[in-house]
């Protein structure tokens, strides 16, 4: 008789939580329903948000379009070397920092740090080489930028 009890009773329990999960799903499906009813005005109301969404969307196409055609020309490799350029300072305080599109192109920075003087010098790269000479330093600068 008990088992049978506790039988009824596991039963009664999972019916409970069947009916339990089937009013959360009719209360969520109400809530989508507006208080006054006015199910119509409620998809107007909808349609012209969509409307104003697809203003924003459309005014925003061209912008995308500049940004996608300069994203080319954006920096997206940086490779820095430090190294000491004259032998007289400790700690490699000199630095050339290659600055590189996807092309491969971009500038050099070098900034010379000497006990008496500091120098600063660019050189532009296109495609993956330098339009004048670069030191050895400036052309490893350039490999770390394009390695990663």
């Amino acid at each position: 008789m008990t088992n049978i009890a506790l039988a009824v009773a596991v039963v009664a329990l999972l019916l409970c939580a069947w009916l339990f999960t089937q009013l959360l799903a009719l209360k969520r499906r109400l809530a989508a329903v507006p208080r006054d009813g006015d199910v119509v005005g409620l998809l107007k109301e909808l349609d012209q948000d969509l409307a104003a969404v697809e203003k924003v969307v459309t005014d925003l196409r061209p912008r995308v379009g500049s940004l996608e055609a300069a994203i080319p020309e954006a920096v997206s490799y940086v490779g820095v070397v430090n190294y000491d350029a004259f032998g007289d300072i400790t700690g490699n305080q000199s630095r050339s920092v290659a600055l590189l599109d996807r092309r491969g192109s971009g500038l050099v920075l070098s900034i010379l740090v000497g006990r008496r003087q500091t120098l600063f010098y660019t050189k532009q790269v296109r495609e993956r080489r330098g339009i004048e000479e670069l030191s050895p330093e400036e052309h490893r600068a350039v490999e770390r930028a394009l390695a990663g």
